[in-house]
């Protein structure tokens, strides 16, 4: 018998398509954005205002500058200048006119390195900020007990701290090196109307290439490098931040301390044939200041720096990056990465306030 039943024409509903999971870069985008909207006081703000400071700073010790000038002027007469009394006071063009080619490159040199002062305060506060976040990275979200809240996402405990270190080892720095060459240019623009009032060309004595953009290659340059260097402090505070049940800030402080005052009290670097002093320097410096940038010169070869051919800029660069071949550098990043991963298994189970 061949008679159709009612459900043989029965256009059954159409099924939603599947999802496909998050890709893990797509994951790892969300999380970064999650930790900058969180922290971009310290992430973005705080750069800037220290940036703002010290431009403000510049500008005040400019202005007394020109007044402590001008009154010179109006008491002397003038200023002698290789022997001429210019009456109108310091005449810039007059000055480098009567300079060497020698001379004129150290004045190049001497502006390119006031130029990269301007990134200093930037990235100082960038260590502090970076040494504050670590630490109450893992335990803020346990004290206000947002992480259950986190952990019932489909978000590993993986992907949640290597966000977390991301954000300390690169959007941190990032963020920090661009304020810090946008306080260059401010910088330069102020100098350029000082300049310009004293009849100097702020084209040839500031903007030269081999000034901004050499000093912003420089410190982009050294991302990279601080990213390593900084990963034995970033593992170490956040390993504090996820295992202290209250004052992290203590434990981080006091085991390395402790840990030193103890090797030195028994003298148990003799074991190893080196100092007590070789612990404190290799690592409790390390390990509590190594977010700070700039803070692996004591390991460069600054021999590079003299006689070898080189302009400034790529000497610098190529002494930053001989840290890359010293063996402190990859110890401390592998004791990094292994307290990242302990950093991982801890906050699977510790999720108590």
């Amino acid at each position: 018998m061949n008679a159709r039943t009612d459900m043989d024409g029965f256009d059954a509903a159409p099924r939603a398509p599947a999802r496909t999971p998050p890709h893990a870069i797509h994951k790892l985008k969300l999380l970064l954005k999650r930790e900058f909207w969180e922290h971009r006081g310290g992430f973005f703000w705080a750069p800037i205002w220290a940036g703002g400071i010290s431009l403000l700073l510049t500008l005040m010790a400019l202005v007394m500058a020109e007044v402590g000038l001008r009154r010179t002027v109006s008491e002397h007469g003038g200023i002698k200048i290789d022997g001429q009394v210019v009456v109108n006071g310091l005449d810039l063009s007059l000055v480098t006119s009567k300079m060497s080619p020698e001379d004129l490159q150290k004045l190049a040199d001497g502006v390119s390195m006031s130029t990269a002062s301007a990134m200093f305060w930037p990235l100082l506060v960038l260590g502090f900020v970076v040494f504050f976040y670590c630490l109450g990275s893992l335990y803020d979200e346990r004290k206000d007990r947002s992480v259950l809240f986190w952990k019932s996402l489909p978000v590993s405990d993986r992907d949640t701290v290597l966000s977390k270190a991301a954000s300390a080892l690169l959007v941190a720095p990032s963020l920090a090196v661009a304020v810090g060459i946008a306080c260059m240019v401010a910088f330069l623009l102020v100098l350029s109307v000082f300049v310009l009032l004293h009849h100097g060309n702020p084209l040839t004595l500031l903007w030269s290439p081999g000034n901004l953009l050499a000093n912003a290659g420089v410190a982009l340059a050294a991302i990279p490098v601080y990213a390593l260097w900084a990963l034995p402090s970033v593992g170490w505070l956040m390993l504090c931040s996820v295992w202290a049940r209250s004052k992290p800030f203590l434990w981080a402080i006091m085991l390395p301390v402790f840990a030193g005052v103890f090797i030195s009290w028994f003298d148990l670097m003799q074991v190893f044939d080196l100092q007590s002093s070789w612990f404190w320097k290799h690592v409790v410096a390390h390990l509590l200041g190594g977010v700070f940038p700039g803070s692996w010169l004591g390991v460069m070869d600054l021999d590079v720096l003299q006689g070898n051919g080189l302009g400034r800029h790529l000497a610098t660069l190529q002494a930053m990056y001989s840290v890359l071949a010293t063996p402190q550098l990859w110890i401390g990043a592998a004791a990094g990465i292994a307290m990242l991963a302990a950093a991982v298994r801890l906050r699977r189970w510790r999720d108590d306030n």
